[in-house]
């Protein structure tokens, strides 16, 4: 099913997506389960909002595709190359990407999202799925020159804004094979397959539990296929993933 976290009147809510309509659910359900309100609201008249705030971490995993790798020219480990990103860079579907005045490159990076749906610490690879809560859509916004020039990435991807997630959280997802396509002012940018990826989605839960203790509400990025990945002040972002739906976000110059 599809979780949305919405607005109507500045509060945020949680529900379940069905057709045009959101049937409202009275609490966060990855704490409180799914029992609704039995309101139903116009999926039109809300306003979608990030579909999770991570409590803890953002764990990303870099170069996770061969092609996007080759392009990097950069050697990396055999094991998952794992960053953080601060939770202050989530913004939801619709939200500007705020375009830090640096000198050089703004990328985008459309990749697949897991959410973590309880505690985990060092599991094992083939019980990943007891600990996901879902997955929805990500955008690792990156600052290329500065990631260069710094010689390590914290600043070039952790500005506020810097990673979208949205427009939902898809509860019931087999991510083993699943079209990631990224568009900038609906020019195709980034094209790619999750069966593509060097480390699977279990092989990246369970190496991300050995380093830290995922929270419910921790979310973990995936890599983002090859591709050309530059947009400046007043375009759009638009990344699709195969049943999960949409992620669009216009860039604004801070």
């Amino acid at each position: 099913m599809k979780i949305a976290r919405f607005t109507t009147d500045g509060n945020p809510q949680f529900g379940i997506i069905d057709g045009d309509e959101i049937v409202v659910l009275q609490g966060d359900p990855m704490f409180v389960g799914y029992d609704t309100t039995e309101e139903r609201v116009p999926l039109a008249s809300v306003k979608l909002l990030a579909p999770v705030i991570p409590r803890s971490k953002i764990v990303c995993v870099g170069m996770n595709y061969g092609e996007h790798k080759a392009d990097m020219d950069v050697a990396g480990p055999d094991t998952p190359l794992l960053f953080l990103k601060p939770n202050t860079a989530i913004v939801g579907p619709g939200d500007a990407i705020q375009i830090p005045p640096v000198e050089g490159r703004i990328v985008h990076e459309g990749e697949l999202a897991i959410v973590i749906g309880r505690v985990a610490k060092q599991i094992k690879a083939e019980n990943y799925a007891d600990y996901v809560f879902g997955y929805t859509i990500a955008n690792d916004v990156t600052a290329r020159d500065v990631m260069l020039s710094d010689g390590q990435w914290a600043r070039a991807k952790g500005y506020d804004t810097f990673c979208p997630i949205g427009p939902v959280i898809e509860t019931e997802l087999d991510p083993s094979a699943l079209e990631i396509q990224t568009y900038v002012d609906g020019e195709p940018r980034r094209h790619g397959n999750t069966r593509d990826m060097i480390h699977s989605v279990a092989e990246i839960v369970a190496f991300a539990s050995d380093v830290w203790t995922l929270l419910p509400g921790d979310i973990i990025l995936t890599g983002t296929p090859a591709g050309l990945g530059g947009f400046v002040d007043g375009q759009t972002v638009d990344i699709d993933i195969e049943g999960i739906g949409r992620l669009s976000n216009p860039a604004r110059n801070r």
